[in-house]
C-alpha cells in the first residue's frame, strides 16, 4: 500500500492524499460504508460502485468469522470473490465486538474469549488468530487486534488496557510479518491508538504506534459515548503524533459534522454505521440539515428526496412517497433511504476533497457544519 499526500488546507490540518492498493486508488479524506457481514445492507454492488462511488468499504471480522466461517471464504477465494466487490476491503479486528459482548467475554493476556451472539458456541480470538482470520478473509487493509474500552471508564483501567493492546500489537505485527497474503494480492496492517478521553494515554498510544512504522494507523475508542468535544481533543492530541505521510483513520465515527470536524483535525479515512442504520429508521442527511422522514410535515410533501442531488433514487422519488413506505414497512423505503444517506456521506468527503486541494476547505467547512446539525 501507498500513500501520496496531494494537499495541505492553508487554515487547518486538513489534507487530501491518495491510498493505492492492489485492488484500487482511494482519495482521500474518505468515508467508508459498513458492510459487516460481506454487504452494505440494502445495497447492491453495482449501486455501491456506480451510484454512491464507494472506494472502499468495510468487513467485519468478528461477524464473518461466525458465519459464513473461514471455509466457505476460503473456498471462495476471499471475500472480494464472495460478495462481487473488486475494490478495496478493509476489515476491523472484531475487537469493539467483543468488547460490545460484555455478558459473554472474557478477557485476559492469551486473548478473549467469548460466547458467539448467533448460537452460544464458544470461541478464542488472540492477536495471532485474528491476523491468520483476516489473512483468510483477504482485506486489502487489515486491524490489530486491540481492546477498546468503555466510556466512562477509569483511568486505571484505560492504562493497564492500552498497555496490553500494545503488547498484543507487537504480537500481530510478528504473525503478520511471517504469513503471506493467501490470494495473490498484498494486505497491509494498521495499528490502533487507544487511551480512552486521557490526555497522556492517548499521546503514549500515539507515540507506541508511530514507531512500528506501519502503512497507516488507526486511532479508535472514540466512538462510544464521548461528549464530541472530547473527541475532537483527543484526535487533536493523536493527529499532532502520528506521522504526517501516513494515512489516518478515525473507527466508527460519525456524524457529518463530526466528518467535517475531524478531517479538519487531519484524518483521512472515516467508516460508520450511522448512515445505513439511521436510513432503515427514517432519518436522512442532506445538505441542508436532517430529515425524520416518518414526521407528518412530509406526508404530502411531493418534492424529490434531494433536489439538486446526482443520485437518481433522489431525483426519482417523493419525500411523501419514501415516507409511504417507510411507515408500510416496505423494503423499498429502507434501500432508497440507504443509498441517499451514503451517497450524501460520500459526495460530503468527495466536495471536502475538492475544497482542500483548491485551499477553500475552512470556511467551507464552517458554513457546512451550521447547516449539516440542523433539524428540518
Amino acid at each position: 500500500m501507498k500513500f501520496n499526500l496531494t494537499a495541505q488546507d492553508p487554515l487547518s490540518k486538513a489534507r487530501a492524499g491518495e491510498i493505492t492498493t492492489d485492488h484500487g486508488t482511494i482519495q482521500t479524506p474518505i468515508f467508508m460504508p459498513v458492510g459487516t457481514a460481506g454487504t452494505v445492507k440494502a445495497v447492491h454492488q453495482r449501486e455501491l460502485k456506480d451510484d454512491i462511488e464507494a472506494q472502499i468499504i468495510l468487513g467485519n471480522t468478528y461477524h464473518l468469522y461466525l458465519r459464513p466461517g473461514l471455509n466457505t471464504l476460503e473456498s471462495a477465494g476471499g471475500l472480494h470473490k464472495f460478495n462481487g466487490w473488486d475494490r478495496p476491503i478493509l476489515t476491523d479486528s472484531g475487537g469493539y465486538q467483543v468488547y460490545s459482548l460484555t455478558e459473554v467475554r472474557k478477557i485476559k493476556e492469551e486473548g478473549v474469549t467469548f460466547r458467539s451472539h448467533i448460537d452460544g458456541s464458544k470461541h478464542l480470538f488472540t492477536p495471532e488468530n485474528v491476523m491468520d482470520i483476516q489473512r483468510v478473509i483477504g482485506a486489502d487493509i487489515i486491524m490489530a487486534f486491540d481492546e477498546c474500552t468503555p466510556y466512562p471508564c477509569d483511568y486505571q483501567y484505560a492504562r493497564r488496557s492500552i498497555d496490553m493492546t500494545h503488547r498484543w500489537l507487537k504480537r500481530c505485527c510478528d504473525r503478520f510479518d511471517s504469513t503471506a497474503p493467501k490470494y495473490g494480492y498484498s494486505q497491509t496492517l494498521f495499528p490502533i491508538v487507544q487511551g480512552s478521553v486521557y490526555k497522556d494515554l492517548r499521546e503514549k498510544s500515539a507515540e507506541v504506534i508511530a514507531s512500528y512504522e506501519r502503512e497507516g494507523n488507526a486511532i479508535g475508542g472514540l466512538s462510544v459515548g464521548e461528549p464530541a468535544e472530547e473527541m475532537y481533543a483527543m484526535t487533536e492530541i493523536v493527529c499532532n503524533i502520528l506521522p504526517q505521510q501516513k494515512p489516518r483513520y478515525l473507527m466508527g465515527v460519525g456524524t457529518p459534522v463530526n466528518i467535517l470536524e475531524n478531517i479538519a483535525l487531519g484524518i483521512d479515512m472515516f467508516d460508520c454505521v450511522m448512515p445505513t442504520r439511521n436510513a432503515r429508521n427514517g432519518m436522512l442527511f442532506t445538505k441542508n440539515g436532517i430529515i425524520n422522514i416518518k414526521n407528518e410535515k412530509w406526508k404530502n410533501d411531493f418534492s424529490a428526496i434531494e433536489d439538486d442531488s446526482e443520485l437518481f433514487a433522489d431525483k426519482t422519488y417523493t419525500k411523501a412517497y419514501l415516507r409511504h413506505l417507510i411507515h408500510s414497512g416496505e423494503m423499498l423505503g429502507a434501500q432508497i433511504a440507504t443509498l441517499h444517506n451514503l451517497h450524501f456521506y460520500l459526495w460530503l468527503v468527495k466536495e471536502a476533497r475538492k475544497k482542500i486541494i483548491a485551499g477553500e476547505f475552512y470556511n467551507w467547512k464552517n458554513t457546512m457544519v451550521k447547516q449539516l446539525g440542523q433539524r428540518l
